[in-house]
């Protein structure tokens, strides 16, 4: 897997993982709500971050249900449900399991990898017959687009950085095939987006992990200290509003056998 480039250790990593709770895990609840996931499951989630959503998940496959969480680092996970098991793994290198799981999940965790295809057919090989999977990863395109020209200029200077790092926030639009070229059956995909303002969550997110990272982002070339500021700017700029990252939502099911 590719060095994750929002390292826990960075300082304002918990904060940032703890707002990215806020925003997406009411929308990855939902579709898990959808798939109907039930008391007595087994689930995995692979990339768990903080593990909010492994802890939500345990407690609604009690009782009698078993969630894995399963990351490459688990320093910032501090959730104590019954039910819950932490494991360090690294999808790229093996399936958490073998047929074992009637739900697979991974979000914001495959544009970082750097042998997707290895990844997803390591968490398809994870689900047991008849079980779902649901991955949920970015499509830069709204953002790509942003106005005005200043901020539009900075997101390509950030896809150029990203694209430096292997990161691939484009993504999202290449999983349905993905999932369907491995024999899946029922593979649908939607796409989900939020228009936010200056100093709403979503610009408080993108204005953390700015800051976090602005060394690196100048020291790359790829953008300078004045267009940075500009950014920053907007974010805490109530009169502006933009578009975030439409999160592709991918779901599946195995072939019951």
């Amino acid at each position: 897997m590719s060095d994750y480039v929002l390292d826990h250790n960075l300082q304002g990593e918990r904060g940032r993982l703890r707002l990215m709770s806020r925003l997406l895990d009411p929308m990855h609840r939902r579709y898990i709500e959808q798939l109907g996931i039930r008391p007595g499951a087994r689930t995995l989630e692979v990339g768990c971050g903080n593990g909010s959503m492994s802890a939500w998940l345990a407690e609604r496959i009690a009782p009698g249900g078993h969630a894995i969480a399963v990351d490459l680092d688990l320093s910032l996970v501090h959730a104590t449900v019954p039910g819950l098991e932490l494991r360090r793994q690294d999808i790229v290198a093996g399936p958490v399991g073998c047929k074992e799981f009637d739900l697979v999940t991974a979000r914001a965790v495959l544009h970082h990898v750097s042998d997707v295809q290895a990844a997803v057919a390591n968490l398809v090989a994870s689900m047991r017959p008849g079980g779902a999977i649901l991955l949920i990863e970015p499509d830069f395109l709204p953002v790509s687009i942003a106005a005005p020209k200043d901020v539009r200029a900075f997101w390509d200077g950030w896809l150029e950085w990203s694209r430096a790092q292997g990161i691939d926030y484009l993504i999202g639009r290449r999983l349905p095939a993905c999932l369907a070229s491995l024999a899946l059956e029922d593979v649908e995909a939607t796409a989900e987006t939020a228009l936010y303002n200056g100093g709403s969550p979503w610009a408080l997110y993108w204005r953390q992990t700015i800051i976090e990272l602005r060394g690196r982002l100048v020291a790359s070339g790829y953008l300078d200290e004045a267009l940075i500021e500009t950014f920053l700017s907007y974010c805490v700029d109530r009169s502006w509003w933009t578009q975030t990252i439409a999160f592709t939502v991918v779901h599946a099911r195995s072939p019951a056998g």
